[in-house]
């Protein structure tokens, strides 16, 4: 599995207000992720979050700056390229992304065929097995409509998981659900992690960023505040600056 480097990256995204304004999302980031690490990205909304996880994942183009995927320049790449590279992310974005007018079954068969995995009765073991991964079993035969804010969330989870992705980029995933869903998807997600897949997770659930002491990234104004490993929400010292503090 690849590392990701951002090498003094910006983005700068034109204002929806005004048209001769400049808004930028994330100033000269620079950073490396190690495969295999689990990342939390923690800090306000604005801050940046959600752009910085796009970069990582290739969604995202930088104004300036690059964005490699092991050697790969994710800038620079061509379509067939982006599409082998995009293989190696499963993506969970802010917003749910759902099909409204497709059952749960056929939302995750679609992410399955794009990696062309086996026949029906494999695709649909696939399916099963990871339902049950997040919680949801027997909710093939559901529609998104049917389901609750933190089921719809569970089941991007599974459609991002399904093809056993290296990297997992995860923005707000455990917004809007129970302590007891949070924990379950926390273990999940530790599991997945141990088995050597990168973890990558924007979050406001400050409890479970500190019981679990991975890395963690703070991002304040588009800036990469802080970078502590093994932190705890909120700390802003990082290695060889001594311990630690709450911001």
């Amino acid at each position: 599995m690849p590392d990701i480097r951002l090498e003094n990256v910006t983005k700068i995204y034109k204002s929806q207000t005004e048209r001769r304004r400049r808004e930028t999302a994330v100033q000269d980031a620079s950073l490396t992720v190690e495969q295999g690490e689990f990342v939390f990205v923690i800090g306000s909304s604005g801050s940046g979050k959600s752009t910085l996880l796009g970069l990582m994942s290739g969604l995202v183009r930088p104004t300036r700056g690059t964005v490699r995927l092991g050697d790969k320049d994710l800038s620079m790449l061509k379509l067939v390229s982006k599409n082998k590279v995009s293989m190696c992310f499963g993506y969970v974005p802010q917003e749910m992304s759902l099909m409204r007018k497709r059952t749960v079954a056929e939302n995750l068969e679609l992410a399955v065929r794009v990696r062309g995995f086996g026949d029906k009765h494999t695709r649909e073991a696939r399916i099963k097995k990871v339902l049950g991964l997040v919680g949801l079993p027997g909710a093939e035969k559901k529609y998104p409509v049917e389901l609750s804010t933190g089921e719809g969330r569970r089941v991007e989870l599974a459609r991002a998981i399904i093809n056993s992705p290296p990297i997992l980029v995860l923005d707000e995933l455990t917004a809007n659900l129970d302590d007891d869903s949070i924990w379950d998807i926390f273990h999940l997600l530790n599991d997945i992690n141990n088995r050597g897949t990168t973890v990558i997770m924007a979050t406001h659930a400050s409890r479970y960023v500190n019981i679990m002491r991975r890395r963690v990234l703070t991002m304040v104004d588009g800036r990469i505040h802080a970078d502590v490993r093994g932190g705890k929400y909120g700390d802003v010292a990082g290695p060889g600056r001594g311990p630690s503090k709450p911001i």
